[in-house]
């Protein structure tokens, strides 16, 4: 289903994975967390996705309310992504989700690379 078409639903639960529907967001939501990050320093932490799709995905969670994108007007010009409240509020919940498949995971992590994202600080914090 396209993103447009979950839109048009009330179920919160749609709009909701519309918001987050590409693998990429909650990535992008967990390494900018609670600071200012510039377009490089985001494609540098994340140096798997293409600088493409990033825009695309920066803009999408734009729209959808996640991120503000702050333009400064420098030379060079400067740009810097933070997450709204809205985004924020993901977080423990990314965290949470985390946690889920660390718990129940029956494949062996350790030969695999870490994705380094879960900051436990954070979690301490959120109650299940």
């Amino acid at each position: 289903m396209v993103k447009n078409e979950l839109m048009k639903y009330s179920c919160p639960l749609g709009k909701a994975m519309s918001a987050l529907g590409s693998k990429w967001k909650p990535i992008i939501v967990l390494v900018i967390k609670d600071r200012k990050l510039r377009f490089g320093e985001l494609a540098v932490r994340i140096n798997v996705i293409s600088r493409k799709v990033l825009t695309d995905q920066l803009r999408e969670m734009q729209t959808d309310g996640l991120i503000i994108r702050e333009e400064f007007k420098e030379l060079p010009p400067r740009v810097e992504y933070s997450l709204t409240e809205k985004g924020l509020a993901l977080l423990p919940i990314l965290y949470l989700l985390e946690e889920w498949e660390a718990k129940f995971a029956t494949e062996d992590y350790g030969s695999e690379k870490s994705c380094g994202l879960l900051d436990k600080k954070v979690t301490k914090d959120v109650k299940v």
